[in-house]
């Protein structure tokens, strides 16, 4: 067991509050501030995670978090005002709190630590899920980073249920806690796991129950119905949704319309109407940002998750799937009712 580092800790205010919270994950090579943009702009989340900055044995520069997360050159907020969280991934205590409180010169909205990355290029460094078995660990690293991160700023962390099993799951829970983390999103399975079904959500109650701090479900949540089960199997209110809310872009705000209420019919026509200017604009940024030869790999990957909900969005996959150029991808958007070119990039 785990000693608070301070007798007493009470909930941050940014925790306190009634309504059930619903935020959007971090996803390496997935969910990047380009479709951040658009997914807060067409649901609203009470905040979002960059993507990690790796920390490995140096200050990282201000271009680096800027770089992962845009938003803080706009206050730390997307342009639908959705905070943004910078997250830090690494094993060296005084490294990761070195690099905490050079970061929190930028103002963030708050600092999240990963011991949830499952890939195996982040792990053979001594990154993400792989420090699950090592408890003394994570505490030691999250009472580093808890001192040098200013008390006004939300401090946080993400976590799997362990690295091969569950048997420290609720030891990791515990000395995050015990080191100062204030708030933890779990994600329902292991390491080894990977993103296959199922999410064991029974455990994130186990772990909740074993903690002081609140405690967010994350993992395999890709429906209303699903919402409820992970809700009522997990024991815990507030939702993280990564996967689920890339292919379904209106997911949240269904949640947050309908509740406990029940499913409703889903006007997936409608949806995706007013889904076509947000992968226009999602194109557009991404023509911007990166190397002809990689854009189009970009909308592929959306597209592709997108066809589990839309049949738009399937026939357009299909069509631009052998598509190597931004060109051809630009002829097939005009050819389904989407015209990137036309639309203004500030929109």
């Amino acid at each position: 067991m785990f000693a608070r580092i301070a007798d007493g800790l009470t909930i941050p205010p940014f925790f306190q509050g009634v309504g059930v919270r619903l935020l959007l994950a971090p996803m390496e090579g997935l969910l990047d501030a380009d479709l951040r943009d658009v997914l807060t702009r067409a649901c609203p989340y009470d905040w979002a995670v960059s993507e990690f900055a790796r920390v490995s044995g140096t200050l990282l520069p201000h271009r680096v978090y800027r770089r992962i997360s845009p938003e803080l050159q706009s206050g730390g907020r997307t342009r639908a005002s959705v905070p943004v969280r910078v997250q830090l991934l690494g094993s060296d205590p005084s490294c990761l709190a070195d690099n905490a409180a050079h970061l929190a010169e930028l103002a963030p909205p708050g600092i999240d630590l990963n011991f949830g990355c499952p890939a195996p290029t982040v792990n053979r460094h001594r990154g993400g899920a792989v420090l699950l078995d090592e408890p003394e660990l994570l505490h030691r690293i999250a009472t580093a980073v808890r001192v040098a991160v200013p008390a006004g700023v939300p401090f946080t962390a993400k976590m799997r249920l362990g690295v091969a099993d569950t048997s420290k799951a609720v030891e990791c829970a515990q000395a995050l806690a015990a080191g100062g983390v204030e708030g933890l999103v779990v994600h329902a399975r292991t390491k080894l796991d990977g993103y296959r079904p199922p999410a064991h959500w029974v455990w994130i109650a186990r772990i909740a129950e074993a903690v002081d701090i609140p405690v967010t479900a994350n993992g395999e949540v890709w429906s209303e119905a699903d919402w409820r089960r992970c809700r009522a199997e997990s024991g815990v209110a507030d939702v993280m949704l990564g996967r689920g809310a890339v292919a379904d872009p209106f997911l949240a705000r269904r949640l947050r319309a309908q509740g406990d209420a029940g499913d409703h019919t889903i006007d997936r026509d409608g949806e995706w109407e007013e889904l076509q200017p947000l992968l226009a604009l999602f194109w557009r940024r991404v023509r911007e940002r990166l190397q002809p030869q990689h854009s189009p790999g970009r909308l592929k990957q959306w597209l592709n998750l997108l066809r589990r909900n839309y049949p738009q969005a399937e026939r357009l996959f299909r069509e631009v799937r052998a598509a190597r150029r931004p060109a051809e991808i630009d002829a097939a958007l005009v050819r389904h009712g989407i015209a990137a070119a036309a639309l203004p990039l500030a929109a």
